[in-house]
């Protein structure tokens, strides 16, 4: 019972998510080129490639690493990923649509692209944190170990890690 109770606030929450992304990319495209603070609008570009790498990076790790079962989608691993941009965050793509949503703010400068731009945001947020929920149940005490060496989303202090490990 408690499983579908979960389910229904998860698509509620991913509803309400899909609808303020969308608001949000119609209000970004509206309001492109309204933003006059060149640095920001710099920064903007940068968090949206940012997005593109880790928004794309985990569908070529899980097929290649994850042992996904022929003709599932790439999310369904059988097998823990800890390496590639997993050795770097433990969400990536919950990372892209955060850094997505930024980059519409920092380039559009608009406040109705902010406003529907930190909704998305929170709830990316939070579903971090029932991914990681998740991933406890799938794959055990190893993905407690995961949680503690690789940051959720952080991944200046990921790529800290991986270079102090590596020296």
């Amino acid at each position: 019972m408690e499983d579908w109770k979960n389910d229904k606030k998860m698509l509620l929450e991913m509803t309400i998510l899909t609808v303020f992304m969308i608001i949000q990319i119609v209000l970004f495209i509206n309001f492109f080129n309204y933003g006059r603070i060149l640095i920001l609008k710099y920064i903007g570009y940068f968090c949206w490639i940012l997005s593109a790498i880790f928004g794309w990076l985990p569908i070529y790790e899980f097929r290649k690493k994850g042992n996904v079962p022929e003709g599932r989608s790439y999310i369904s691993t059988t097998k823990l990923v800890t390496s590639g941009v997993y050795s770097i965050v433990r969400h990536p793509q919950f990372l892209a649509g955060i850094l997505l949503s930024l980059a519409f703010i920092l380039i559009s400068q608009h406040w109705l692209v902010l406003i529907t731009g930190i909704p998305a945001i929170i709830i990316l947020y939070k579903d971090m944190f029932r991914a990681d929920k998740s991933g406890i149940k799938k794959f055990g005490e190893s993905y407690k170990t995961y949680i503690k060496k690789v940051p959720g989303m952080n991944f200046i202090l990921g790529i800290i890690k991986i270079l102090k490990n590596n020296h």
